[in-house]
This record gives C-alpha cells, structure tokens and sequence, in this order.
C-alpha cells in the first residue's frame, strides 16, 4: 500500500501566531500595568523598497495590536554604513527602546553585519547579531532569528517532533538557513544543509522526513523529490506569492505541508514581538 498521501494537510501559521499574539499582549499589558513602561520596538527602514516598506508597516501595526510601541526611523537610499550603524547603536543607549528591528535587505551600498552588530544582543529581538546565534546555537538564553523560530513554534502547534528525524535545509543564510539547522539540531534531528554547491540536491531532498526550503528561488523544490509523508516548510517567499516549493506538486506527497503565503510568514511576526516583550520584561525587571 502506497503511504503517499492524497493531499497534504496545511500547516497554516495564521492560528498558532494569533494565540502567540494574544499571549504577547497579555503580557504586554501586565508589564505596562507593574511598571509603568510600555514596550517598545523600534525599526529601522533604508530606501523605499516596496516589499520593505509593506513589512514594516504590517510590523508596526501588528504592535499596535499587541500593546507594543512602535518607533519607527526611516533613512534615505543614500544612507552610509557610519550612519546607520549610529542610528543603530543610539537606539541600543536609549533605555526607552526595548527591541531593534533593521529592516533587511539594506541596499548594496551598506555593510549589513556591521549594521546587525551596532544593534546590543539585549535589544536583538529579530535574532540576527553574533551574539543571537551564539547564544541559540549553545541553548543560552537570548533570541533566536524570528523565522527560524516561528518555524520550530510551527512544528511544535501541528505535533512534529523533530527527535531522530532526517531534516534538510535548502538555504544557509545567517539568519534563515544556518539558524533554522541549529534549532532542529537542539531538538535531536539528523541535519542536512543544501545549498548551491551541492552535488544531487535532489537526493538529499528524498532523504528529508522534515525539509526547510529557504533558498529564495521560485518553485525550486520539485513535488517529485518530496520523500511521501514529508514535513514540507516553505520559508521563501518570492514575487506573485509563490515560495521555494512547488506547492502543488509537493502537496500530492508531504504529509503537513506551509502554505505561501500564511505560513511561516505570520509566526515570524509572532515571535518578533514575543521576543520584544521578553527583551523589556530582562530590562525593566
């Protein structure tokens, strides 16, 4: 008998983030009420890339939503690394600013690691310093890069236990790729980065129980390389509303598949704000 499935069964991110969010607010208000201080999430926009300017403001009303402050710094086009590590670096002094978010991409003109590392680790709530992966990496506290998180959060609302699975990681950038293994290393998988260079890609994608497809290419990951009964989490994102995955293809054969959008992409949300509150609840204790 087959164990393919007919259809997969859609991990949509809409419901755990929304409980994450109600959780986030509740404490949000609790910490407002014994302290007097709301709070607050700065982030920070170089140019006006559309994609960019839609995420940040879909960020900022999300706080409103959540009893977060929101302080937002927009900076031209135009901006140089020495300032915006110094816009950086005056929001990580200002004890009124609990959390840091720099918008990424910032432009080809810009030193983005050294922009990430003006940011303080303690007001790192996207997760994307040294300090953030080292701490995560080690199973110290601090914060986690909010995608990487949100998809852990993902797995734990639809019952998927990474522990003694084969996962795949189709993507290793600093803050998606690499960060996304590490999490499912801490939960006891069996990690397998893929990446440009590597030789049969679709081999190592028929190995995956748990695959993370976080390459930023349209419809990169064929649905006939799914292994049947597959965790299939699509963490891209690309022009037209389309992932890494070919949806349907890959939905005749995973067991729980992410849809694009609605994911991944509101549990990364989630997890940027949770980790806000954490980050005034250290501060303002």
């Amino acid at each position: 008998m087959s164990t393919t499935p007919a259809t997969a069964r859609l991990m949509d991110g809409s419901g755990p983030a929304r409980r994450l969010v109600e959780e986030t607010a509740a404490r949000a208000a609790g910490l407002t009420a014994r302290t007097g201080t709301q709070p607050c999430l700065a982030t920070v926009l170089v140019g006006e890339d559309p994609a960019s300017v839609t995420y940040v403001k879909m960020k900022r009303a999300r706080c409103e939503k959540a009893g977060i402050r929101s302080r937002h710094i927009e900076l031209p086009a135009t901006t140089t690394t020495a300032h915006l590590v110094a816009t950086l670096e005056g929001l990580s002094r200002d004890p009124e600013v609990h959390g840091i978010l720099l918008q990424h991409p910032v432009g080809p003109g810009i030193d983005e690691r050294a922009a990430f590392e003006a940011i303080a680790p303690e007001k790192d709530v996207d997760g994307v310093t040294f300090s953030s992966f080292a701490t995560m990496s080690f199973g110290l506290p601090g914060f986690v890069s909010c995608t990487p998180g949100g998809i852990m959060r993902l797995l734990d609302a639809y019952d998927v236990d990474p522990a003694g699975k084969r996962a795949v990681v189709v993507g290793r950038s600093a803050i998606l790729g690499k960060p996304a293994g590490m999490l499912l290393l801490a939960r006891n998988a069996t990690v397998t980065y893929c990446h440009s260079y590597t030789a049969d890609l679709a081999a190592a994608v028929r190995e995956a129980d748990i695959l993370v497809a976080a390459v930023g290419r349209p419809r990169f990951i064929r649905g006939a390389d799914i292994k049947p009964g597959a965790v299939v989490i699509d963490a891209g994102y690309n022009p037209g509303n389309v992932g890494d995955v070919d949806f349907e293809t890959a939905a005749a054969r995973a067991s729980l598949i992410t849809p694009v959008p609605g994911g991944v992409g509101p549990m990364t949300i989630a997890v940027l704000l949770a980790q806000t509150v954490d980050a005034a609840e250290r501060q303002l204790a």
